[in-house]
């Protein structure tokens, strides 16, 4: 099934675009405001918001909502992965990324990243698609099946700048496991760069944003 999408278009001529993929139970309307934010500071860029398809989740007591793979439990270290949904997701985010490529944007051009349930599908596609993007970023995020890898990694993006944002107090995605990424990609080679938000909740900050909006000038500018 294809993924349905919220776009902003480039104020000015096309020649990057950022996908930006939410998190649970959200939509991609939920990032519009940021994208919003974000397009006067890059006005060549189109934003893509994605919405992710609806699917029961267990932690959720099985309810039906928007999400990129289902979470059987809180507990990190214990609960098993939704791998199944979670190559779904993979397959529907390269699809997206081959739509830019169809549109003229190359893939040096196309930046992947998103919030939570997003961002850790933002890393698990740029360590694992064959496509060489610009950048990827993960805000509150973390790498699912990272025993994996590094085995199941494509080189495409071995080089490719990796932005990693988590705040302190994050009582959702603890920010340990955020830095148990951040130390696993740094240790298999990856370019990848860490900023903490001290008292940040799983949310976004206004310094965040404005980090990120650094991060993209810095590849696409």
């Amino acid at each position: 099934m294809k993924l349905r999408t919220l776009v902003i278009p480039a104020k000015i001529a096309h020649t990057a675009t950022v996908l930006i993929l939410h998190g649970l139970g959200d939509s991609g309307h939920g990032w519009a405001p940021i994208a919003t934010a974000l397009a006067p500071l890059l006005p060549h860029v189109k934003f893509v918001l994605p919405h992710a398809a609806v699917r029961p989740i267990t932690i959720n007591q099985g309810m039906r909502m928007p999400g990129w793979y289902d979470i059987s439990s809180f507990d990190f270290d214990r609960r098993s992965e939704d791998e199944a949904g979670l190559s779904e997701s993979v397959k529907q985010i390269e699809e997206l990324i081959q739509d830019e490529i169809a549109s003229g944007i190359t893939a040096d051009r196309i930046v992947l990243g998103g919030f939570s349930q997003g961002a850790a599908m933002s890393l698990l596609t740029t360590l694992t698609t064959s496509t060489k993007l610009a950048g990827a970023f993960a805000m509150s995020g973390y790498l699912p099946l990272a025993t994996k890898f590094p085995a199941a990694a494509n080189p495409a993006n071995k080089q490719t700048p990796i932005a990693l944002f988590h705040g302190t107090d994050d009582e959702v995605v603890l920010m340990r496991h955020g830095k148990t990424t951040y130390d696993a990609l740094v240790g298999w080679g990856y370019k990848v760069t860490w900023k903490e938000y001290d008292g940040m909740g799983h949310s976004a900050s206004e310094e965040e944003v404005a980090d990120l909006a650094r991060f993209l000038k810095g590849i696409v500018a």
